[in-house]
């Protein structure tokens, strides 16, 4: 899976499209939560099969943090190691802006899935757009000697 930053409309539009049948169709989430005043200024990630867009996430810079969110794998591409292509691509473009810290919300049916990567909770379990989800952490490991806990987060 190729994994890009999504930086013209076209790309923009197709990692909406993707969200919007993950999360709204799929999942029953309202479009008016789905999008937000922050997708103007977040990083879009696209991961593409040969062309054709199977993933979708965005980045949120904040507090040199990476706020890692809508996290999206087309329903016939998953349990198959994308969602892991594309988390490690998150991680890297925020690497490139100089970030070493990641978070997220996870739903619960995913904490499996983000703790084998290496991600760590750090929130009692919460509700957010009526499905259960906690918050995750992870530190890069090369970051310089940082001592960040989960309590920064």
């Amino acid at each position: 899976m190729k994994c890009i930053e999504a930086k013209t409309d076209k790309e923009i539009e197709t990692a909406f499209a993707i969200r919007d049948r993950v999360f709204i169709e799929e999942q029953g989430v309202a479009p008016e939560i789905e999008y937000d005043q922050y997708d103007q200024n977040a990083i879009h990630i696209i991961g593409s099969l040969e062309d054709i867009p199977i993933a979708a996430a965005r980045i949120r810079l904040v507090a040199n943090k990476a706020l890692i969110q809508r996290v999206a794998i087309l329903k016939p591409y998953r349990n198959q190691g994308y969602g892991k292509k594309l988390m490690f691509a998150i991680e890297k473009i925020s690497q490139q802006n100089k970030v070493n810290y990641f978070y997220l919300n996870a739903q619960a049916h995913a904490i499996p899935f983000y703790q084998k990567i290496g991600y760590k909770i750090c929130s009692q379990p919460f509700f957010e757009a009526g499905i259960k989800h906690v918050t995750m952490m992870k530190v890069d490991p090369h970051s310089m000697g940082s001592s960040s806990s989960a309590s920064e987060f």
